[in-house]
């Protein structure tokens, strides 16, 4: 549900209001005004990541590498072991990873195709 106060131009607030309320937090009159101004304040401080401990390395060097890393990440956040936010991060990467090493695989069968049609050629005369 939408907060339901209508802002200072007339027009509704639109953010969302609070579980039990029909409010936001920033409109919500059972919050006292000097929390809502060091909320402000704060901004998104309260929302900054923070890593307890950093996560392991893991060699990521084959597509079966970035399976093992998904696996990984899934099974931590399944746990509540990492932020969601983080593991879209790596889900992201992970992808640009799968993509470079396919390119990679493909230039390497390319290379070797190459050599074997230079070497025919090369005993053909």
């Amino acid at each position: 549900m939408k907060c339901q106060q209508i802002k200072s131009d007339g027009q509704p607030c639109g953010a969302f209001a609070m579980t039990g309320s029909e409010c936001c937090y920033l409109h919500n009159p059972a919050i006292p005004s000097e929390e809502k101004r060091l909320a402000q304040i704060q901004g998104g401080a309260n929302r900054a990541l923070t890593i307890a401990e950093p996560l392991p390395a893991m060699s990521l060097e084959t597509p079966t590498d970035a399976v093992l890393l998904l696996a990984d990440t899934i099974n931590r956040v399944r746990a509540g072991q990492l932020d969601v936010r983080i593991a879209n991060c790596i889900g992201g990467l992970s992808g640009h990873l799968l993509k470079a090493l396919e390119i990679a695989q493909l230039k390497d069968k390319i290379d070797i195709i190459d050599t074997l049609i230079l070497t025919k050629r090369a005993n053909r005369h």
